[in-house]
Parts: structure tokens; C-alpha cells; sequence
């Protein structure tokens, strides 16, 4: 196990507050708590690992809490997150062998797109609209797909999934937020499991950090069944921007690399 100064650990839990805070509201949260994780001089994959470790712990309890006000049925919506998780696990099994830097040429542009969708799209509220596709295509499709890309990758999974029960099953702002917070939940679920038999999580910081994601995601759930699409719609628009910045900013990103700045 790693040793950490206390400091680091406080600066750490500190980031999880704020982390689970902006995911229980828009997803993003690993925007600021895997930089930090890194800045902190943990290796890459186990930054990984316990960066899911801590997530855990925020999307579970925003999805508990928003279970608690009637947003999300948690034993209807079950078979929906067990394909998260088992979707997730395959991804984060491939991504020991596949390079998430292939995944990261188009990302930060799908992100960008999302936050141009979300910004300039009148009526979006937190009433349901018009359903694409039945529950049932909805979860052997969007959802494998987004949770394979959150066990590869998964930056801005949550975005994804808000889009998707947005566009594809007709939900408003709010029970969209609630439903992504499960599948978030699974799809973490699924990628801890495979880390946790790779021996990659440092549990000290995870959990400390978990606990500072049950805080933050406690604050955000609740500002976020107060206030709805009011909150949700920019903070939404705000994170996709700011992942796909932070993204585009790494000196190895393919785009970058290409055009030769």
C-alpha cells in the first residue's frame, strides 16, 4: 500500500466533496478527481482504479437518493444497470489490452456536441417528451454501448447516458439525471470488480476519498431535485465543455499530435 501525508489525503477527499457534488448533478466528477489522483504521483492504471473505487461510492449515493423522492424504481430499473455492469467489466477487461487513446480522437468532439445539443435545444424540461424506442432496445443498446465505452475510457459516460434517455426515451431533465446516476452506478460496479481482481486499487485513499463523494453527491442530488432542468441544463453544458477542454489539452492527444501543436 502506498504511504500518503495526511495533507494529501484531505486535499484528496476535498476534491471528492466537489467531484461528487457536479456528478450527481451533470456526471464529470472524474474531470477533477482523476487529475488529482495523478498530480498526487499515483501510476496510471492505479489512479484508474481507485478513481472508480470513490465514483462508486458518489453514484450510488445520489442514485439511493434519488430513489428516495420516486425519480428512479430501483428493482424495475435493476436489469438495466446489471448490463451496465457487465457491459462495463468487458470494457475495462478490453481496455487492458486496447489503448484508450484510440477511444480519445473522438470524444472530446461527441462531448462538444452534447453540450451544443443540450444549450440550444428549446423546451428541454423536466417533463417527460415523445419515446424513440421501447425500454427494452433502449437497454440492450445505449446502454451496453455507453457502459463499454465507460470501462475502456469513460470520460463524460454520464453525458452519454443523459443524452440517450433524453433523446431516445423521451425523459426530462431530472429522471434522466436519477436514471444516469444507476447506470453510473453499474458501470462503476463493473469496472471495480475487474480492478479489484487486478490487485489496482489503493482502498486507503479510495475510501477516503468515497467518503467525501458521499458528501458532495448528498449536496448535488438534493440541489438538483430542488431546482431540476434549471440547474441541471447548464451545469450539463458546463461539464461536457470542460471535459472535452481537458481532453484536448493533453500534449498526446491524437488531434493535437496531428496538427503538430
Amino acid at each position: 500500500m502506498h504511504d500518503i501525508a495526511f495533507h494529501l489525503l484531505l486535499l484528496l477527499f476535498a476534491a471528492a466533496v466537489l467531484a461528487g457534488f457536479i456528478d450527481s448533478i451533470a456526471g464529470g466528477g472524474g474531470l477533477v478527481t482523476l487529475p488529482c489522483l495523478l498530480l498526487a504521483g499515483f501510476p496510471p492504471l492505479e489512479a484508474l482504479a481507485t478513481n472508480k473505487l470513490q465514483g462508486t461510492f458518489g453514484s450510488g449515493s445520489a442514485t439511493f437518493a434519488y430513489a428516495r423522492r420516486g425519480h428512479v424504481k430501483l428493482k424495475k430499473q435493476m436489469p438495466m444497470a446489471l448490463i451496465a455492469y457487465v457491459a462495463a467489466g468487458i470494457g475495462s477487461l478490453i481496455a487492458s489490452h486496447v489503448p484508450g487513446h484510440y477511444l480519445a480522437t473522438a470524444i472530446p468532439f461527441l462531448l462538444i456536441g452534447i453540450a451544443l445539443f443540450f444549450a440550444l435545444k428549446p423546451r428541454l424540461s423536466d417533463e417527460d417528451s415523445t419515446q424513440r424506442i421501447t425500454p427494452t432496445i433502449f437497454a440492450v443498446t445505449a446502454v451496453p454501448l455507453v457502459a463499454l465505452y465507460d470501462g475502456i475510457f469513460g470520460p463524460g459516460a454520464g453525458s452519454f447516458y443523459m443524452l440517450g434517455f433524453v433523446m431516445l426515451a423521451g425523459f426530462g431533465m431530472l429522471k434522466a439525471t436519477a436514471h444516469t446516476k444507476l447506470l453510473n452506478l453499474g458501470s462503476n460496479l463493473g469496472s471495480l470488480t475487474v480492478f479489484a481482481l487486478n490487485g489496482a486499487i489503493l482502498w486507503k485513499v479510495g475510501l477516503v476519498m468515497g467518503a467525501g463523494q458521499l458528501i458532495g453527491a448528498q449536496l448535488g442530488s438534493g440541489l438538483a431535485m430542488r431546482s431540476g432542468a434549471k440547474i441541471i441544463k447548464p451545469l450539463l453544458v458546463i461539464t461536457c465543455i470542460a471535459l472535452a477542454t481537458k481532453l484536448l489539452s493533453d500534449p498526446n492527444h491524437p488531434v493535437r499530435m496531428w496538427l503538430g501543436f
